[in-house]
């Protein structure tokens, strides 16, 4: 039996960029783009009607931007994935794009593989913060952000100490493989604890967890 095609809904308002990340994915396999949206708002309606695993999300466009696009999204389907475009790596819309719920970001001079590497990291569940990049990106901004959600923080003292520390390794980007090792524990003790921290902080997800975790300064950003 098959591997159940990942589908993929591209969002931007630029014709050739849509077209170029089709091609690109669609050449993929396992990956099938299964339709594409000039703006945030028609990429709400779009999610609605095609159900996709992932959106490709471009952050500035006209009449809904990426931003509010993907709150909308996220809220109105819990298990969709967002994986955010941009054009430069410390842009402060992105940030404001994973504190709404993306998953992660790709700069849109990816190379192929890269591009398909992420789709498929955000679509098996896992937020895309290994690289460099993302974590710089939620460093620089956490130190000017607003606070934390109220009731993110009601909980954090809810969190046991090793549920604090398996956060401060995800804010590092360790994967819980990674956790598990330095830990010196099993994976599947991991991905408990992650659960848990999710449901006592009511985030999302990993991303969402790290970038609670420097704003909240359980992690010194710098």
């Amino acid at each position: 039996m098959s591997e159940a095609l990942i589908r993929v809904l591209i969002v931007d308002d630029q014709a050739m960029v849509r077209e170029g990340f089709s091609v690109l994915l669609n050449a993929m396999p396992g990956i099938e783009v299964v339709g594409e949206a000039v703006d945030g708002r028609q990429a709400v309606s779009q999610v609605r009607v095609l159900r996709p695993d992932v959106v490709l999300m471009d952050i500035r466009m006209p009449e809904l931007n990426g931003i509010e696009a993907t709150r909308e999204i996220v809220a109105a389907d819990a298990d969709a994935k967002v994986l955010v475009l941009t054009t430069f790596d410390l842009d402060e819309y992105v940030y404001q794009a994973l504190r709404a719920g993306a998953s992660g970001f790709l700069l849109k001079d990816a190379s192929a593989r890269q591009l398909a590497d992420g789709v498929r990291v955000v679509a098996s569940g896992e937020a895309l913060l290994a690289p460099t990049v993302t974590r710089r990106l939620i460093t620089e901004f956490s130190k000017i952000a607003e606070a934390p959600r109220p009731p993110a923080m009601a909980r954090i003292g809810d969190l046991t100490e090793r549920e604090t520390e398996v956060l401060v390794l995800i804010a590092q980007g360790l994967s819980n493989l990674e956790i598990a090792s330095h830990l010196v524990v099993a994976e599947s003790t991991i991905k408990t604890h992650v659960s848990r921290i999710l449901v006592k902080l009511g985030l999302r997800d990993r991303t969402q967890a790290a970038v609670f975790a420097y704003e909240a300064r359980l992690v010194t950003p710098g």
